[in-house]
């Protein structure tokens, strides 16, 4: 479903990302971890060209960007159309109930038929645990509950992979559950996902593979019980001791 290769980022003369190869299989979970400064999130972001890769190639569904050429607005919005990201922050309208959230993209943006538009993002609501906050607005709902809006309006663009940016890093510890839960429910039905997070349960429970990144390159790569109990780099297990001292706190 995805394919990496040789991947840079650089913002001016600060290289970012130093290489990366990364195929994903379809209905994958892919889980991100790392330090702060590791080139995580600015890796998800160049998978849906919110920031134009230096160089290198990403292929989503049998579409290829090959950023060692120049490409058209058409052709990245055709790129994109091929992932939903969901961010940090729920970045929802705050004048817009939770329904019209959701349905902004697929009427506006897709031009899809909105009695249509408005059954999937019913139905979607319901998938997520809010069928009964459909005419709540943001400053209603928890942060929880505005994420997994958040989740919902990213699901209503019907994209071939789910990419999550740090998705419960800015709730308090009570909401995380239901955001994750919600994941998890995602990663069984067999969606494609790649996920940025510090939320170490949820790599091990629910990743079919973790990679661990620092300094703008994947360090290593293996299944949540290699990584977490049998790291092979240093670096790795430098990273993990630091994470459990932490939770030890």
């Amino acid at each position: 479903m995805i394919s990496i290769k040789n991947l840079h980022k650089s913002f001016g003369e600060l290289e970012v990302l130093k290489g990366i190869d990364l195929d994903v299989e379809k209905g994958q979970t892919i889980v991100v971890i790392g330090p702060s400064g590791s080139g995580k999130t600015t890796f998800l972001r160049c998978l849906n060209i919110l920031e134009k890769p230096s160089d290198g190639t990403v292929e989503i569904g049998g579409l290829v960007a090959d950023f060692s050429k120049p490409m058209s607005k058409k052709q990245i919005m055709a790129f994109r159309k091929q992932s939903a990201m969901v961010f940090q922050h729920y970045n929802l309208f705050p004048h817009m109930t939770a329904l019209d959230n959701i349905l902004e993209g697929p009427v506006t943006v897709q031009k899809k038929d909105k009695a249509q538009a408005k059954e999937k993002a019913l139905a979607l609501l319901d998938k997520v645990g809010l069928s009964d906050k459909a005419d709540s607005y943001p400053h209603q709902l928890s942060g929880g509950q505005q994420q997994r809006v958040g989740i919902a309006r990213a699901l209503a663009l019907e994209p071939k992979v789910m990419l999550f940016d740090e998705p419960t890093s800015a709730l308090d510890p009570e909401l995380v559950g239901e955001v994750l839960q919600v994941m998890k429910d995602l990663t069984q039905e067999g969606m494609t996902m790649v996920v940025v997070t510090h939320e170490m349960r949820f790599a091990k429970g629910a990743a079919d593979e973790v990679l661990f990144m620092d300094s703008g390159r994947i360090v290593e790569r293996g299944t949540p019980d290699d990584v977490f109990n049998r790291p092979q780099e240093e670096r790795t297990k430098r990273f993990l001791n630091l994470i459990q001292d932490m939770d030890t706190i």
